[in-house]
């Protein structure tokens, strides 16, 4: 091959990895896409589904979260630009997406979300076209298995009785089939629950202040919740973006003898000099990221050194690719990246692939639960081991949804999509 023509592959197949090229090439505008749908299953959440087919008798499947808004956005502006389009185009059609719905906000929002549902779709979909794993189409992987934690909720009984914080951490030490390494707990909740009508002096819903009773209880639970595991299983700690920046410093610095794998979203999540403050201000680190879009969003964020790991949404923050691009930049700054995640299977495992191909990529959250969770796809062996998720060697995210599973857990009106 000479190079001109080399040149011209590379270009044209050029969001694919380099091995990949060449097959990506072959098929170049012999696939159109034919048709794009939208189911939405109740779940821990409501799940949008995305199917995208193909005049190959292809199709990829993908999840946009989160729930209101995105089959609207899908079907009603989406479909239409996507259909007739060359589904190896993948970053430009994510690309389209954005450009071409700006009026619905596409820098945040519905748009990106919707958006990065078809990204997911779109890779899924060129993967099973190539007969390769989504993660080797991203540029290979750096392990063959994701490390999970999983998310708990406020103790059920008693959360206001520091015995439930500590009989809640062990129970899920020995209660657990799949094998997790590390757990979340629901810091925030502790003065909440204590304190449920804010009638305690320097309580307000509206001040994120935390006393220095606040600062005892916590520092109580998660004691409690540390003899609970052990020493050796990680354990982090949410706020949800509640507090006031010297109070949660004060509180990240009480908490550092129980070594938390980190203190997540501390500070409100649209200023990332608050965020810099604490995270320059503790040793504990600091994890967020959840609620930020697209690389523009994350910016900022790294490149000031505000979080010692940037927590990202991937079925909601723009897809497989964006996120790779983010963790990139924050592996520049000498910041990991663990992924959020309340998405069904589907939006999970993609959310995996793109982590299997991130060199600083710690760990990925399993958040609220349901039995049938695993069930709503067809994948082979449990969804976990030893807590880690394993990539099959499939094409695409390596499995298909389960039509029986997905029937008897459709939302209210809809309907399988066939």
């Amino acid at each position: 091959m000479d190079r001109r023509k080399l040149l011209a592959n590379l270009g044209a197949a050029s969001c694919f990895a380099l091995p990949f090229q060449a097959r990506a090439e072959a098929l170049r505008r012999k696939v159109k896409i034919t048709d794009v749908k939208v189911m939405v299953i109740r779940g821990t959440w409501d799940w949008n589904l995305i199917k995208i087919q193909t005049d190959a008798g292809v199709y990829g499947i993908g999840e946009g979260y989160w729930g209101p808004g995105v089959k609207d956005m899908i079907l009603t502006r989406f479909k239409d630009q996507l259909i007739g389009e060359d589904p190896l185009n993948v970053l430009k059609l994510a690309t389209k997406m954005l450009f071409l719905n700006g009026g619905y906000g596409a820098i945040g929002g519905v748009t990106v979300h919707a958006s990065s549902g078809i990204e997911i779709a779109l890779w899924d979909l060129a993967g099973r076209l190539l007969g390769v794993p989504v993660c080797d189409l991203l540029g290979g992987r750096f392990r063959d298995k994701v490390r999970f934690y999983h998310t708990l909720q406020a103790p059920k009984s008693h959360p206001e009785d520091p015995r439930s914080w500590g009989d809640q951490a062990a129970a899920a030490k020995a209660d657990n089939p799949y094998g997790f390494t590390a757990f979340k707990f629901q810091g925030d909740a502790v003065p909440r629950t204590a304190d449920p009508n804010f009638s305690e002096p320097g309580h307000d819903p509206y001040t994120n202040q935390l006393t220095n009773k606040d600062v005892g209880r916590l520092v109580d639970r998660m004691d409690r919740v540390r003899a609970g595991i052990g020493p050796d299983i990680d354990m982090a700690i949410e706020c949800h973006w509640k507090y006031a920046v010297n109070d949660v410093i004060k509180y990240c610095n009480a908490l550092e003898h129980v070594q938390p794998m980190w203190v997540e979203d501390p500070t409100p999540p649209e200023n990332w000099e608050t965020m810099a403050r604490v995270a320059h201000a503790t040793n504990t680190p600091i994890c967020t990221g959840e609620n930020l879009y697209l690389m523009a969003g994350f910016k900022d964020l790294i490149i000031h050194q505000a979080c010692a790991g940037v927590h990202l949404d991937i079925p909601k923050m723009g897809g497989l690719f964006e996120a790779k691009r983010v963790s990139d930049l924050a592996d520049l700054y000498g910041i990991w990246t663990a992924a959020h995640n309340p998405a069904s299977p589907i939006g999970t495992a993609a959310s995996a692939h793109a982590a299997a191909s991130m060199r600083n990529f710690r760990i990925h959250e399993l958040a609220n639960w349901v039995d049938w969770w695993p069930t709503l796809v067809t994948h082979q062996g449990p969804y976990w081991k030893d807590g880690y998720f394993v990539i099959e060697d499939k094409p695409g995210l390596g499995f298909d949804i389960d039509p029986d599973v997905a029937k008897a857990h459709l939302a209210p009106g809809e309907v399988w999509w066939g």
